[in-house]
């Protein structure tokens, strides 16, 4: 038995142990479904643009020049065809077995949703909802999608002629203050707390599992993280194929 394998047999304690399990997560439970990560090797921070990403995807970017901002929206955040992974299938497959309580995502693409979980904290916000800013209507992710196809890069709502913003959070705006009472009050409750596809390094997002106080820390990450030192368990290998081999 390699060392792999010794740490999913523990993992695979902890999870009979546990009775109610968070679940917090990043980029990297969504690059195995082909969402492109911000901060890997191969991610858009990697990339080059006529202004770097964390600007475009900015308030005040998005304020001044939607058009840029939709045509980088449109080409690397709203992925098509994307499906939930083992990770997200697994997580579902727990909550419904009753041993997940919660899942904490700094995702955007739905995906969670997508593989059946119900009570999903979406801290950064989602791609499935966007808002009139005008009169507030609602649009879901077809409606975009249909905006990208038409090439429109200044999205009006049928109803006002008001402009359309999908429901994320850029830089320079706060998290909603709903999901994040919701996401802090399961990780204070959870006795085991499971942080996956993370770097841990976007906050105020990451500084929510401070407030964990139960009996079991994991982190599963391809890379290290500042929070190994304090996990009770740390396995460096893929989200998706660590969970796989988990049974609930």
């Amino acid at each position: 038995m390699d060392e792999i394998d010794e740490k999913v047999k523990r993992l695979q304690e902890m999870v009979d142990e546990s009775e109610r399990i968070v679940f917090f997560g990043g980029a990297g439970v969504s690059t195995e479904s082909g969402v492109p990560d911000f901060r890997g090797q191969d991610g858009l921070y990697k990339e080059h643009y006529k202004y770097p990403p964390e600007t475009i995807l900015s308030h005040s970017f998005y304020m001044s020049n939607r058009e840029e901002f939709f045509r980088f929206y449109y080409d690397k955040i709203l992925v098509e065809g994307v499906q939930p992974n083992k990770a997200h299938l697994k997580l579902s497959e727990m909550e419904r077995a009753g041993r997940l309580s919660a899942v904490v995502t700094q995702n955007i693409d739905g995906l969670h949703q997508k593989a059946g979980s119900r009570r999903v904290y979406e801290l950064h916000g989602t791609v499935m909802r966007n808002y009139c800013r005008t009169c507030g209507a609602c649009y879901d992710l077809d409606f975009m999608l249909d905006q990208k196809k038409k090439g429109c890069l200044d999205p009006r709502c049928p109803v006002c002629g008001g402009e359309i913003k999908p429901d994320v959070v850029l830089y320079e705006e706060g998290l909603d203050n709903d999901t994040v009472s919701g996401a802090v009050r399961a990780i204070e409750e959870a006795d085991m707390l499971i942080i996956g596809g993370t770097s841990l390094v976007v906050y105020p997002a990451a500084g929510l599992i401070d407030y964990f106080r139960g009996r079991h820390l994991v982190v599963i990450n391809l890379q290290a993280t500042d929070r190994d030192k304090f996990a009770d368990l740390v396995i460096e290998s893929r989200i998706g194929e660590v969970l796989d081999r988990i049974h609930v």
